[in-house]
């Protein structure tokens, strides 16, 4: 976390300092962001300040890799295209990434739902290839739910309402039964939820923020079946992707009802006004469990 405030004068200080090339164009600020603040720069691109983060990692891995996966992906990717050193004026990294058009999920809809359906298991298709042995592994992602019971209880104490207690449970003991991801290690986006995909016109049109990105098992995004598509979705998802086994998609709906209660927790602090806390996400988790729940 930085003390020092980011504002549309200190990101143009930083371009003038660094990219002097780049500080004319116009600077809006984007809502949203936790780990890292958005800067809309001109029409294309995007400055990526680094806040919370206590590490350059994420971003850093972003520089190393999207570059590398992007020009196989079918759907718009955040692109660095230059970078921002620490200096005098602020202490961490920033970076001048492409920007992706769109409204992010979670203020936004998804009406066509089979073409989202379609639009998001061709591009997990396309990322879940097989990774370079330097590629990053999972810290706070990735593991098999058996090693997250913590969370999930966490979470699960926090806001699993009578009425949904016992069903979320037995998806969650289900998925800890499951058996571990056996194929290589894949690449992972790691964290797509609402606030991680922008729409448009009803569908997909790009998925941002791949700070989490690591090699692994590919069961951490096929949960997005449930967490980002409207109900009836999912199965039509699995049957286009087409790689999932029994036991992946165990893993997958345990691991979106995880992320669900997160979002759920993530909802309830917003709503008492706490740092970092996302109103709107409490609703958005809450509609994606029953989905869970009800396997659409």
């Amino acid at each position: 976390m930085t003390d020092t405030e980011i504002t549309a004068d200190l990101v143009r200080d930083l371009l003038r300092e660094q990219h002097p090339d780049l500080a004319g164009l116009s600077i809006r600020e984007v809502a949203g962001g936790w780990g890292n603040q958005m800067w809309r720069l001109g029409d294309e691109l995007a400055v990526r300040v680094q806040r919370m983060d206590p590490t350059p990692e994420l971003q850093l891995k972003e520089r190393r890799w999207l570059p590398v996966l992007a020009p196989r992906l079918p759907l718009p990717v955040p692109t660095p295209v230059r970078c921002g050193e620490p200096s005098h004026r602020f202490p961490k990294h920033w970076t001048v990434m492409t920007w992706v058009p769109g409204e992010p999920l979670d203020h936004g809809s998804i009406t066509r739902g089979a073409h989202a359906a379609d639009a998001l298991a061709g591009f997990l298709r396309a990322l879940h290839v097989e990774a370079p042995a330097e590629a990053p592994i999972g810290v706070d992602f990735g593991a098999h739910p058996k090693n997250c019971t913590e969370g999930f209880e966490n979470f699960f104490q926090i806001v699993a309402a009578d009425d949904i207690a016992a069903d979320t449970r037995a998806v969650w003991d289900d998925a800890v039964a499951s058996p571990e991801w056996d194929g290589p290690p894949m690449w992972v986006h790691g964290d797509l939820h609402p606030a991680n995909v922008v729409v448009s016109d009803g569908t997909f049109s790009g998925i941002v923020d791949f700070g989490a990105l690591f090699a692994g098992d590919p069961a951490w995004d096929l949960a997005a079946a449930w967490l980002l598509l409207p109900a009836g979705m999912a199965e039509r998802f699995f049957d286009r992707y087409a790689r999932a086994d029994e036991a992946t998609i165990r893993r997958a709906r345990g691991l979106a009802a995880l992320k669900c209660l997160f979002l759920m927790c993530m909802g309830q602090a917003g709503d008492r006004g706490l740092p970092g806390g996302k109103p709107n996400w409490g609703p958005v988790g809450r509609a994606a469990l029953e989905r869970v729940l009800k396997g659409l």
